[in-house]
């Protein structure tokens, strides 16, 4: 007979249920949270597991692929999923929640989630890890802009290069002030020194990225946004059509539909905000700042005149991630094609 497994994960100890194909619990026990006590304790269960289930979160990667290597058939399952089946249950306990993930495993009732390779995880981590330090870099400058006008000091429209100068300028003769803003500026250039180092690091594999440079063939793509759609995406060929990445990143408009009742809302927003921002960006930089004619563009503008810029803006970036994704799955770069009456 055939058994199905459901793990609750949590940080120190993971909840193992095993049922069979009629949803018969046949063992429960807890481990720790250690991929060879959990691939100890299912092969010692004297019970051929036919399916695993694992909810996606912070260690679902890590466990992801150890159990892959070891052999054991593991499925990464979407969240989303799992808390609309669970929510039934009266009481949420790990237990519990180990037996609802192992219950729907022989129905089929959850939707399996793409598990990023190493490679990808390592990108992302970059882009996020640079994100951060970009972040409180600039929370510690308007921080400083913002104390200071309570004295009467404008630090005004300036550069990062030169806003260091320029705010102990402002300071200079001012003993207390400048005791308590030299601090934060010598913060701000140590952060501003690693940024440098990971953004030197970000540009140094996209120039040796093949995947990268061809997507930023396409107008408004440069490497920070062709690094992020790639580490997103990671495997193009699990999308069978490129419409869907429209839908996957969360660009593609809610529908809600009752008898006579059926709206058309605003975009999603699901799926990943890092990549929906950068494509939302590229698409501004496309309709805003390009000035070479391509059908992208041409496109966008037609729609900007009719239902305004904003929404055109998320349709470029929409079909755009369309296109980087037909590009890098076909290895072609971008054709910009020329206007209508040349």
């Amino acid at each position: 007979m055939a058994h199905f497994v459901g793990l609750d994960v949590s940080v120190a100890e993971t909840s193992i249920c095993i049922v069979d194909e009629h949803g018969k619990i046949a063992r429960e026990r807890k481990v720790p949270t250690e991929p060879e006590e959990i691939i100890a304790a299912l092969n010692g269960s004297g019970q051929a597991c036919e399916r695993i289930g694992l909810e996606a979160g912070p260690l679902s990667q890590w466990l992801y692929g150890e159990l892959a290597e070891a052999g054991l058939p593991v499925i990464c399952i979407e969240t989303r999923h799992i808390r609309a089946v669970l929510a039934a249950q009266v009481n949420k306990t790990d237990r519990n929640d180990a037996r609802g993930i192992a219950q729907m495993m022989p129905v089929g009732l959850f939707r399996p989630v793409h598990v990023k390779t190493l490679q990808s995880q390592q990108r992302r981590m970059l882009l996020t890890t640079r994100k951060l330090l970009q972040c409180k870099m600039l929370d510690l400058e308007n921080d400083l802009r913002g104390t200071l006008k309570n004295f009467g000091f404008k630090v005004g429209k300036i550069g990062a290069a030169s806003f260091d100068a320029r705010v102990r300028e402002l300071v200079d003769g001012y003993p207390t002030l400048r005791a308590m803003v030299v601090p934060v500026l010598v913060a701000r250039a140590a952060l501003r020194e690693q940024f440098k180092v990971l953004h030197a690091l970000l540009l140094r594999l996209v120039r040796h990225d093949r995947a990268c440079r061809l997507l930023m063939t396409a107008p408004g793509v440069g490497p920070v946004t062709a690094m992020t759609f790639r580490a997103t995406v990671d495997v193009p060929a699990r999308f069978r059509k490129s419409k869907a990445v429209g839908a996957h990143l969360g660009l593609t408009p809610r529908k809600h539909q009752s008898g006579e009742m059926d709206r058309t809302g605003r975009i999603s927003k699901r799926g990943d905000r890092m990549v929906r921002t950068a494509l939302f960006e590229a698409a501004q930089a496309v309709m805003i700042r390009l000035t070479r004619w391509c059908a992208l563009k041409a496109w966008g503008m037609k729609i900007a005149r009719k239902r305004g810029l904003r929404r055109a803006i998320v349709a470029v970036a929409r079909r755009l991630g369309v296109i980087l994704h037909r590009m890098w799955a076909s290895g072609t770069a971008y054709r910009w094609g020329q206007p209508a009456s040349v």
